[in-house]
């Protein structure tokens, strides 16, 4: 019955609505390109966004009317339609963003992630990533790096592209500071110091703030929380997940962390990694609060 479920919404509802929406989006991301014009690019910034909004509309109406999963949000944060942000979150599945985009979307502007260069061969989404200028990174690990130093370059590189080009929007910009998804085999060969999360990767947060840092308004530091344990995508379309707990913070953005060279300045990024370790921290005891309350009903955010 669950894989019957799971096609029918794929065939009826969430194929057609992607090939929809990222069919005109592509559409208009030709026109960008081919018409030089600076008046006309800025133009189809808001006709793309407003594409991927209501794409992302779609998938929260099935979040709301097809499943029973309950949201329990908590927030403490004052959120613009129109601000900057950094927002960054813990991983742990593919649901996580669709939780964020259920959250956010239309409260905030689109939330711009961080991907691994892989994904842009995923069909039909790769090229609207591409087409929303979303980053691809390589995600290079440290013996890749070591012998090859210019790896490494490449993101800091992709990195400063993608804010130069986000400085003159309304963005969000989404990064899951781990690197990857949360699970307990990658928790145990890292020995990490948290009960719930894997050591945070600072570098490509300190990117961003050097790129942007005068121009971001603050940072949402999201915690996600699964009482019934990290789920599939099929486990959301299959119905299988009662209950995801979410906590927002506003957190300032510390003037001292803005100016400064990550990649060369040794003091700098022990400071660096001092704030987002501790951070780390208190995102774990949000975790283990968040899972220690008992379930309950609660009011979904707003629907978008």
């Amino acid at each position: 019955m669950h894989v019957l479920r799971i096609a029918l919404l794929l065939l009826l509802v969430i194929v057609p609505s992607t090939i929809v929406h990222i069919v005109p989006l592509l559409a208009v991301t030709l026109l960008k390109a081919l018409l030089p014009v600076a008046a006309w690019r800025r133009a189809c910034n808001p006709l793309l966004t407003g594409l991927a909004e209501s794409w992302v509309g779609v998938n929260n109406f099935l979040f709301d009317h097809c499943t029973n999963t309950r949201l329990r949000v908590q927030e403490q944060a004052c959120l613009q339609r129109d601000g900057h942000y950094l927002v960054f979150a813990n991983h742990q599945s593919w649901v996580d963003i669709l939780v964020l985009q259920k959250v956010f979307n239309r409260r905030i502007p689109l939330l711009r992630f961080f991907l691994k260069r892989q994904l842009f061969w995923v069909p039909l989404l790769g090229l609207a990533w591409w087409a929303l200028d979303f980053p691809f990174m390589g995600r290079y690990t440290a013996r890749q790096i070591a012998r090859n130093p210019a790896l490494a370059r490449r993101d800091i590189e992709a990195t400063r592209r993608a804010c130069d080009k986000f400085s003159a929007i309304p963005v969000a910009i989404m990064n899951f500071v781990e690197g990857t998804r949360f699970t307990p085999a990658k928790h145990a060969a890292q020995s990490s110091p948290y009960r719930h999360l894997l050591k945070p990767k600072s570098g490509g947060v300190a990117f961003v703030l050097g790129a942007m840092g005068q121009g971001l308004h603050s940072i949402l530091d999201v915690t996600i929380a699964y009482p019934g344990g990290a789920p599939s995508l099929a486990d959301l379309l299959g119905n299988r997940i009662g209950e995801v707990c979410v906590d927002v913070l506003q957190r300032p953005i510390p003037p001292e962390l803005v100016q400064g060279d990550y990649q060369n300045d040794r003091a700098f990024r022990v400071r660096f990694q001092h704030w987002i370790n501790e951070a780390w921290s208190d995102k774990d005891a949000a975790i283990a609060r968040m899972l220690a309350v008992p379930p309950q009903v609660a009011d979904h955010a707003p629907t978008a």
